[in-house]
């Protein structure tokens, strides 16, 4: 009888195993992509573990980083007011004070399906920039801007997206102090083609 029971116990242990091997995960919740502004350069450095414990401080236990230029991705429930948040949680925790740019998995997506610079996304991506915005630039300041141009950058607005082609490499460009002097330069954060596909793999996976 003992031996039957364990054959029967064995048995039982055995299915259970195999059926676990076909329970799905759980699904992690939606992504947020925050981008955060001006860090990490003039001596405002925000290092890898102040994002996360930031992410902490907010709710947020499920939270990658990438590269040291201030990306952090957050899986979980937004909720209202996220970049202001992130921008008072790190106010709080470090005293320093800056600005997020906060897009949605499906945002960075149409970012990525709206660029009009395919070929040089393709050959020079670290030459192609994308600005994210805080609000969508209107047609009038985006002509300022171009007409402020001194070389041979090109740019395109959509929306919150602003991309510039830095056709001569970014290191020579005057473009940001020739865009300060407009009083117009909108406000934004960039990153190159090669970290904006790099945050979208991180989304999707």
């Amino acid at each position: 009888m003992r031996g039957e029971r364990a054959m029967f116990a064995v048995a039982i242990s055995a299915r259970r195993a195999y059926a676990s091997a076909f329970v799905r995960p759980e699904p992690r919740m939606s992504p947020h992509i925050a981008l955060l502004r001006a860090v990490n350069v003039g001596g405002r450095k925000v290092l890898k573990d102040d994002l996360l414990g930031l992410a902490t401080d907010l709710g947020f236990d499920d939270a990658k980083t990438l590269l040291a230029s201030g990306n952090l991705v957050l899986w979980g429930e937004a909720g209202e007011g996220l970049e202001a948040r992130l921008e008072d949680g790190l106010e709080r925790r470090m005293g320093l004070r800056t600005d997020f740019m906060v897009r949605t998995a499906a945002e960075l997506q149409a970012v990525i399906a709206a660029n009009p610079f395919r070929e040089q996304a393709a050959t020079r991506p670290n030459h192609l920039l994308v600005s994210f915005l805080k609000t969508p630039i209107d047609g009038d300041t985006v002509e300022v801007l171009r007409a402020a141009i001194k070389g041979r950058e090109e740019i395109h607005a959509e929306g919150r997206a602003l991309y510039i082609d830095f056709k001569d490499g970014i290191g020579d460009s005057t473009l940001d102090r020739d865009w300060k002097k407009t009083k117009r330069e909108p406000l934004g954060t960039m990153r190159n083609w090669n970290t904006v596909l790099k945050l979208a793999d991180m989304v999707a996976a």
